[in-house]
């Protein structure tokens, strides 16, 4: 059983960062840049957890209501970029349109193609803890491989 619990971490550039442990991932601090390394029992998990592992870079993940719903579909040509392009759509559209998620639906996945639906809300300052701000997931270091039916990613992100 998964502990809610609230934990901090410190980067680099002297931002904390708040997630919950509910989700089977960790914050990776690079030089000059953020990771996440994200374990799950299937690709819909791991790509579930890369999803708010995003997000908790970005603010607390328990402020996040499920006001609001968005759909993601990307496309790709390997799993590796089905990855970093989902979570670059994520970054888009928290850049774009502020939207925060806090529960993700994935209807298809396989090697070449995501389609999810999403829920949470725009950033409210008043509201949302400011964390990083995210430029981009990067090619950099991924990995994103199956072990003993154990999947394990790992991803920079420009920040």
């Amino acid at each position: 059983m998964w502990q809610f619990v609230d934990l901090t971490y410190s980067c680099a550039r002297g931002i904390i960062i708040k997630a919950r442990m509910d989700t089977n991932f960790e914050i990776l601090d690079t030089s000059g840049d953020v990771g996440i390394r994200v374990s799950g029992r299937s690709l819909e998990e791991v790509f579930r957890n890369s999803a708010l592992a995003l997000f908790s870079l970005v603010t607390k993940l328990s402020s996040i209501r499920p006001e609001e719903s968005i759909e993601v579909k990307v496309y790709s040509e390997s799993i590796e970029g089905l990855l970093v392009g989902w979570l670059n759509e994520l970054i888009f559209q928290f850049d774009s349109y502020g939207f925060l998620g806090m529960d993700v639906d994935i209807e298809t996945l396989n090697e070449n193609r995501i389609e999810a639906s999403l829920r949470g809300e725009r950033f409210d300052p008043d509201r949302h803890e400011r964390g990083l701000l995210l430029k981009a997931a990067t090619y950099h270091n991924l990995k994103c491989e199956k072990k003993n039916g154990l999947w394990k990613v790992e991803v920079i992100f420009d920040i």
